[in-house]
């Protein structure tokens, strides 16, 4: 492997005292991510005229008016009921029970529009404090501009750390993202020259520059967001009101048709005939309930506000309430979106401690490569032990190798090379014993991500152990899932992540049923068969949802991915 193109620099404290590297952070220098192709970016006056043609980098949102949003709330199928008894006791002749009937129906609207508006609010305000900048290149110079600016062909730098505001393709460079929020992966991913990064994603790892290829509702996150926006919940409050209807009106209608019969077999004139029909029809509609439920449900989200729950609308807690399936997204929501060491197999001729010492050793100080971080906090206590050896050169992970790399010295000056990375690129630059392909298929179809480690002399390197990581279940998901099931709501998974991985955390949080292979998913017929969906793209939930939906059941999702 050549090195000699890796500059170096001095470490910091610890184990890596002393250290030259060839790069500490991971991060690569200015000079190397525009290295190859030099992208020139957009002219201002471009870029512009292109925002111009294709308006901003947002999810589109419609905003309607207050006056139509307290509109909304007398029209509709609840609104009419009042509205016609207003008008059935104007009929009647009945100005004071009108008028309090029209009493109810205002405050039914206000206190719905009073809440939403609340809501609306808070929501607004936590977006503009949320709102991501970008560092765009624009007329050869490098500016930071709102990602809301950004336009297709626009170049972007992306930092460690950083969100990436749009979908582009990465020009050059090197970066480890976290795409769990879109993907459901918990494993961040290389995305190297080539590759596509989307928006909402995070720079774990390295810096690159990308051309934006994609902003707003055309990115991978705006297209789940707009199947969001135009989906529709059916109210439950709205369905129990007309179903207390329906059964009123059939029994009142047949009363009052009994009556309208009677009275004119008895001769009583036309009028009062009316006058009696009209009102046993007005007893069929309970002028009352509507406003018992906004009320309650105004309770309600006051009670919620309070523990942190913002409704957006007052109804969502009724429907909720109905909810009798609940699809959970797995990264964040099941799990704990933080990964661990969960088993670390050492090889012939180490030990677990060792292993995982020259998996430290091998690892970024970093803390913003997820992967590094995590083998370093489960070697602590290993490196706390016994003798380490000296680290001497340390050359974080590169993506033409794909391995990182380690040289140390140990107290008889024996000097030691450590490299770590995939199992395939490790077994190819060391020696490595037959049963580690087991060993690591066995590893891999527990759902775990294999990380292999090999040190030795720098000709003959030996495959010193295997390194499992996971993201674990939370602590309470078990006991949600059992209670959930207890109120007679069954829990499905509904996650981007691989099969095996999503079935492994299945089967600790109590999730029952098969895992739905993703060739079956277009099989709605079949769904509610199935426990666990893998491989499932935002699209694809969309669609989940409506053929359970489809079978009747009242759907819940939840999760902090898409």
């Amino acid at each position: 492997m050549e090195r000699s193109t890796r500059r170096s620099s001095t470490r910091g404290a610890g184990i890596w005292a002393g250290v030259q590297p060839e790069a500490m952070s991971g991060a690569l220098s200015q000079e190397t991510v525009t290295a190859g192709r030099t992208p020139t970016g957009l002219t201002s006056d471009e870029a512009r005229r292109r925002f111009a043609e294709v308006g901003p980098n947002a999810v589109a949102e419609e905003a309607p008016s207050a006056l139509a949003t307290l509109f909304e709330k007398f029209w509709g199928p609840v609104p009419w009921l009042l509205e016609a008894a207003i008008v059935v006791q104007l009929t009647l002749g009945a100005y004071v029970e009108a008028g309090v009937i029209g009493g109810l129906l205002l405050f039914n609207a206000l206190l719905g529009f009073i809440q939403q508006g609340r809501a609306g609010a808070a929501l607004t305000a936590l977006k503009k404090r949320l709102a991501p900048a970008a560092l765009v290149l624009r007329d050869g110079e490098w500016v930071r501009r709102p990602a809301e600016q950004l336009v297709p062909g626009d170049v972007i730098r992306l930092p460690l750390g950083a969100l990436v505001p749009a979908d582009g393709r990465v020009v050059s460079g090197s970066v480890l993202v976290d795409q769990s929020m879109l993907t459901g992966e918990s494993i961040p991913v290389e995305a190297e020259a080539d590759s596509l990064v989307y928006a909402g994603s995070l720079v774990r790892r390295g810096q690159a520059i990308a051309e934006v290829t994609a902003i707003g509702s055309t990115t991978y996150f705006g297209r789940a967001a707009e199947l969001v926006r135009v989906a529709h919940a059916r109210s439950t409050e709205q369905a129990a009101i007309l179903g207390a209807t329906r059964g009123l009106a059939l029994v009142n209608g047949s009363v009052a048709l009994l009556i309208v019969l009677a009275a004119a077999a008895m001769g009583w004139p036309f009028a009062d005939v009316v006058r009696l029909a009209l009102t046993a029809l007005l007893a069929s509609i309970p002028v009352a309930l509507p406003a018992t439920f906004t009320l309650s449900a105004a309770i309600g989200a006051q009670t919620l506000a309070r523990t942190g729950v913002l409704l957006t609308r007052l109804s969502a807690a009724h429907e909720a309430a109905a909810m009798d399936l609940l699809c959970a997204d797995k990264t964040g929501t099941l799990t704990r979106n933080a990964l661990e060491v969960v088993e670390a197999v050492a090889l012939a001729g180490f030990d677990r401690d060792r292993v995982l010492t020259l998996a430290a050793l091998a690892s970024s100080e970093a803390d913003q490569d997820v992967i590094d971080a995590t083998i370093r906090r489960a070697a602590a206590a290993a490196l706390s032990l016994g003798h380490v050896p000296r680290l001497v050169r340390f050359l974080p992970f590169d993506p033409a190798t794909k391995m990182a790399e380690a040289f140390t010295v140990d107290r008889d000056g024996h000097e030691l090379r450590i490299v770590k990375g995939a199992f395939e690129t490790i077994a190819d630059a060391a020696e490595a014993p037959a049963e580690a392909r087991r060993l690591v298929d066995d590893l891999a179809g527990r759902g775990h991500r294999v990380i292999a480690v090999a040190a030795g002399p720098a000709s003959s390197l030996r495959l010193a152990g295997l390194i499992a990581l996971s993201d674990p279940p939370r602590e309470d998901s078990a006991a949600l899932v059992a209670a959930l099931r207890g109120m007679g709501v069954r829990t499905m998974m509904v996650t981007g992540d691989s099969p095996a991985t999503a079935a492994a955390v299945a089967g600790k949080v109590g999730i029952e049923g098969r895992v739905c292979p993703p060739e079956r998913l277009a099989e709605e017929a079949r769904v509610e068969g199935f426990g666990v969906f893998a491989r499932v793209v935002p699209e694809e939930k969309y669609r989940l949802v409506k053929a359970l939906q489809g079978h009747g059941h009242v759907v819940g999702m939840c999760g902090d991915g898409v």
